[in-house]
């Protein structure tokens, strides 16, 4: 059984209920742009994923939670700016696969590219202000201007040898942990809980996340990460596990990540990268991570805090 199942059968009946009822908003809201966006918009939407970061909202609102319009529109407006972000990424990267299937960017272009992020992006922020809640707005909004930054300081960090490991994990906060802070910020918004300590946990968990994530793309399989192992190599993506290695290797630590241009030469760095022993102090990190995420958690009825604390350790699980 997958992680996010176990969290779906813990959460009780409401949880999968709300989950159907996202996918059938998400699927309704994109309809009357044209055919060229709605198809993209529609596949991008379609393509799915685990959507952690829509489960979040409805689990930080309450176990079981309450099974209301307003919830349903914040979980829609998260995830349709999750899918907004990684098409615009995928515009900055010239990325060719998305979850193992074609880019926008490969199957339209740029200009189709650009525009279909910029759709989902508006139809979040309309769904969202559908629900009536400023606070909702401007927690959603904070996290979209952070996750610009973000992608601006990965832009800038590309290729470096000079990136800390204390900026790699802001750039982790700004591009994946701040979404995922607002996930559980506008759950506990509409079911009256504690928003800031609920936004801490998620804000940490996110930062596990995307380390995890950077870990994966080292040891693959393309299978399972749906792009080439090693494709943060050859974006020229300054990782942690990187910045560790080149810590440990001095061959690693004078490589100029232009060099590595082929899939085949990523993979010989992936496992020289590997061999240093910088993949488990990373996931150690991660680790750390949750375990400070857990012990933010604010007082919870008993079944909440459980739920919550099985979405934290399935980010790390599914690494395991």
């Amino acid at each position: 059984m997958s992680a996010v199942q176990t969290v779906l059968d813990a959460g009780g009946a409401g949880v999968p209920r709300l989950m159907e009822r996202l996918e059938q908003r998400m699927a309704a809201i994109t309809s009357g742009y044209g055919p060229d966006l709605v198809r993209h918009a529609g596949e991008t939407i379609a393509a799915g994923g685990k959507r952690l970061r829509p489960l979040l909202v409805f689990l930080a609102a309450g176990v079981p939670p309450p099974e209301t319009d307003g919830l349903v529109r914040a979980a829609v407006a998260v995830e349709l700016v999750h899918s907004a972000s990684l098409v615009h990424d995928d515009v900055l990267d010239r990325a060719a696969l998305r979850r193992g299937r074609p880019s926008v960017m490969a199957a339209g272009g740029r200009e189709q590219a650009t525009a279909t992020g910029d759709l989902l992006f508006a139809r979040a922020f309309a769904e969202l202000a559908g629900g009536g809640s400023a606070d909702a707005v401007r927690s959603l909004s904070r996290a979209s201007s952070a996750l610009a930054r973000g992608e601006l300081m990965q832009r800038a960090d590309a290729w470096s040898a000079e990136v800390s490991s204390s900026r790699y994990l802001e750039r982790c906060r700004l591009k994946t942990g701040v979404l995922f802070r607002a996930a559980c910020e506008l759950g506990a918004i509409e079911g009256g809980g504690a928003v800031d300590a609920l936004g801490s946990f998620g804000e940490r968990i996110g930062i596990a996340f995307q380390i995890l994530d950077d870990v994966l793309d080292i040891t693959g399989p393309p299978e399972r990460t749906g792009k080439p192992q090693g494709t943060d190599l050859l974006d020229g993506t300054v990782t942690l596990p990187l910045i560790i290695a080149r810590e440990r290797d001095p061959e690693l630590a004078a490589l100029d990540l232009r060099e590595v241009r082929t899939p085949a030469q990523a993979v010989e760095i992936c496992e020289q990268l590997a061999a240093t022993g910088a993949l488990p102090v990373a996931r150690r990190r991660a680790l750390e991570l949750v375990a400070e995420a857990k012990a933010m958690l604010p007082p919870l009825p008993r079944r909440q805090l459980d739920v919550l604390e099985l979405v934290a350790d399935g980010v790390v699980s599914r690494y395991t």
